[in-house]
């Protein structure tokens, strides 16, 4: 009796142990993984505003292919943006990510003209992207 007994508490004793080193494991699991999201949505707003801008270099240049292939790059990395934005609730910046989609299409099209006043889009479209990063960077 006395063995079954201390093997009963050596088992409780190792249940109790193999739960709090979980619990204390998952603790900080949830503040990691917002923590890698937010660190991934700066990287893709940073290329997106990159690309943004290299676009109008490209616009100023009279190279309108390239300025167009810029500006699908920037839409594609703004694209990822905005689900991570959705999965952390961030609903203005989702709204501002989209007025920023929308200027890209309007630059892109221009840019598909010839018309050099995507070169104004595409800086509107820089600007909103880099008024998110800041309010990304203050949280």
């Amino acid at each position: 009796m006395t063995n079954v007994k201390l093997v009963l508490g050596i088992t409780v004793g190792l249940a109790a142990a193999l739960l709090t080193g979980w619990i204390w494991g998952a603790s900080g699991r949830s503040d990691m993984a917002r923590a890698l999201q937010t660190s991934e949505l700066r990287g893709e707003l940073l290329g997106a505003r990159a690309a943004l801008l290299d676009a109008r270099v490209a616009i100023y240049s009279v190279n309108f292919g390239e300025a167009s292939k810029h500006l699908e790059g920037a839409r594609g990395l703004l694209g990822r943006a905005d689900e991570l934005l959705k999965s952390l609730g961030r609903d203005d910046e989702v709204a501002q990510v989209h007025t920023v989609l929308a200027s890209i299409e309007e630059a892109q099209r221009m840019a598909g003209k010839l018309d050099q006043s995507a070169n104004s889009r595409a800086g509107e479209a820089a600007k909103v992207v880099a008024d998110v990063l800041d309010a990304e960077a203050r949280r």
